[in-house]
């Protein structure tokens, strides 16, 4: 009969708790592993996006641009975002894909400076 309380009052604690946690949790993408992404051929010209207004001061987020990305089929746009700086004076510096002589192209990854 104990345990069932003390069963109880844990989750009732944790259900508790769930919203006060959930507010302290900034969405943000994990960094994308360093694996090289190859197209046998080139990237179609980038989207125009419409960039919607800042969730927040420009100072703690800044619009990280849509781009293609190789799926090993084809190419699919990968849309536009806004993103937390991982320091005010941060900025983003896009990915681009740069072409090799062998005819293929390669992604070489966004970052942060």
């Amino acid at each position: 009969m104990h345990f069932r309380f003390v069963r109880a009052g844990i989750l009732c604690a944790a259900i508790a708790a769930a919203p006060l946690l959930s507010g302290c949790v900034v969405e943000q993408r994990p960094p994308v592993a360093a694996v090289e992404v190859i197209a046998p051929r080139q990237p179609p010209a980038p989207r125009v996006e419409v960039i919607p207004p800042a969730p927040r001061p420009l100072d703690i987020v800044e619009w990280r641009p849509g781009r293609w990305h190789w799926d090993g089929r084809e190419f699919v746009w990968v849309p536009g975002e806004w993103v937390e700086k991982p320091r005010r004076e941060a900025h983003w510096v896009p990915g681009h894909w740069n072409e090799r002589p062998n005819g293929t192209w390669v992604w070489v990854q966004g970052h942060w400076r």
